[in-house]
């Protein structure tokens, strides 16, 4: 068994970023570990306590004008794309990785990782503490309940809830009158 190491403390200074737009707020307690695979652009806001846990290989790129609440947990170990205009509530994880299925014999925790990216389209909305899994692509204007754990892609404009997510209704233009 291979000894534990530390990844380090988080802390970063913006001219580590593989690319920062201008006006991104990046509020206080915000941790960041490979910030040259990180890549966001501008008007971003990133709230307090959030963990951008970039990864050496494959990369995070955050859409500009994108708004990422308090104490969110994204691990772009398998890449993560976040589009334009996508709001992400308070406490919202992103996960890239996860241990594969190797038998009894082998501890979960010392079998194989399988790496797959995230992608969320442009317009998206993810509810308060929503969890996206492994490989899951969402679709333009998709809203994601608070809760839901998204295990499946979403097509654009689907409203989905629960656990695991499942699509309520496909949002329609609104119109209005006159």
């Amino acid at each position: 068994m291979k000894p534990y190491r530390s990844h380090g403390s988080g802390e970063f200074t913006p001219d580590q970023f593989k690319s920062c737009g201008e006006g991104v707020i990046l509020e206080r307690g915000v941790m960041v570990w490979h910030p040259e695979t990180i890549s966001i652009a501008a008007n971003v806001y990133v709230g307090h306590g959030t963990m951008l846990k970039g990864y050496h290989r494959n990369e995070m790129l955050i859409g500009t004008g994108s708004w990422i609440g308090q104490m969110c947990f994204f691990h772009s170990a398998g890449g993560i794309t976040i589009g334009k205009n996508v709001g992400i509530g308070p406490g919202v994880k992103i996960l890239t990785s996860s241990h594969g299925e190797e038998g009894i014999e082998v501890p979960i925790l010392h079998s194989r990782v399988d790496f797959a990216p995230v992608t969320i389209g442009d317009d998206c909305d993810l509810g308060v503490g929503s969890i996206l899994l492994p490989g899951v692509t969402l679709g333009r204007g998709v809203q994601v309940g608070a809760g839901a754990v998204v295990t499946g892609n979403l097509p654009d404009f689907a409203v989905a809830a629960g656990v695991p997510a499942r699509i309520l209704r496909i949002r329609s233009e609104v119109k209005t009158p006159g």
